[in-house]
Formats: C-alpha cells, structure tokens, sequence
C-alpha cells in the first residue's frame, strides 16, 4: 500500500502528528509524509491511501489571510513558538486540495485545533474530508483532531494517539483493500 500523507503546519504540530500517523501505519510500509509545499499532483494520483491534515484556523482550513498571521505568534511576550518554513507564505491544505483531480483511493483527514469544544474551534478535518469526497476518495475513518494548548503546544499524549490513529488506519484500509 502506498500512503501518502500531506500536512501543513504553521508551528511544527501538525508534522509531529503526520510523523505520529506514519510511524502508527507501520515502519515498513511505503509511508511519505510530506509538506504540502513538497506535493506533486502526480504522486497523489499514484497513491492508494492518501491522508491529509492541517491546523484549524478560523473555525476551518487555513488561508491565505489567516497564514499571513501566524508570525505574530512567535513575537508575543514569553512565546517559544517557531514559525515552520513557508508556513506564512505558502501554499496550504486548501490549495492542494484545489489543486487535486479526481482520484480512486482511500484516504483520510485530521487537523490540529485548541483544545476546547469543537462547536466553538470548529475542525478543519472536516472541510478537508467534504474536499476528498468532492475528489472521489473514500474516506476510511471519521475526521480526526488533535489538540493543543491555548499557547499553541500539543498536549501531552497526542503522538501517541496520532500513531494508535494510523496503526487503526492501516488496519482497516488493509481490510478494505487500496483501491476506492
């Protein structure tokens, strides 16, 4: 099975929990994990499992404006935060996605999102699972959120639940086959 997972991530969150997810999946399976800077079309529409994720920013899926204000939250007084490369001015989740053709294969979605109510954060994962529908994925597994604190910090123990996520993941694309 070649998997594929995309994430875009403004302070090194969200690749934590796309390595959790890969490593979860197996170490020897074909696992890419990439930046959605680093996606090529062509390597999606060649995967059998494709998993997409990204930070949860204005109750949804970044964009531009809302990229273009994660540098103000390394700045503030006491922040250790560390502003992942191109993550202000790149491209994100959103435009892979628009980007992305039709393809026939299984895939799933996560996002990264301050712990609190989901009614109240919103989840990207779940625009992100609408967008691979439109595209004709079969989305294997409910969307799936991870969390961090109000100063934008993983909680403890969400690796380790990104990586019981993609074991879970792997198993049940394994008993579905690869094809959609």
């Amino acid at each position: 099975m070649r998997t594929v997972i995309v994430y875009e991530s403004m302070f090194g969150n969200t690749r934590r929990i796309a390595q959790a997810i890969a490593e979860g999946i197996g170490p020897g399976a074909d696992v890419r994990v990439l930046g959605v800077a680093d996606v090529d079309a062509g390597e999606l529409e060649g995967a059998d499992f494709i998993v997409i994720g990204g930070p949860t920013h204005a109750l949804s899926m970044s964009r531009p404006g809302t990229r273009r204000g994660a540098p103000g939250q390394t700045t503030k007084a006491g922040s250790d935060l560390v502003l992942e490369p191109g993550a202000a001015t790149g491209p994100g989740v959103r435009e892979v996605l628009a980007s992305l053709g039709h393809v026939g294969a299984r895939a799933a979605a996560f996002d990264t999102r301050i712990n609190a109510p989901a009614v109240l954060t919103g989840r990207a994962s779940k625009a992100i699972k609408r967008s691979l529908d439109r595209r004709g994925l079969m989305v294997v597994a409910d969307p799936e959120s991870f969390l961090v604190d109000k100063k934008s910090h993983l909680l403890p123990g969400e690796t380790d639940r990104a990586r019981a996520w993609g074991a879970h993941l792997a198993t049940t694309v394994e008993r579905l086959g690869t094809r959609a």
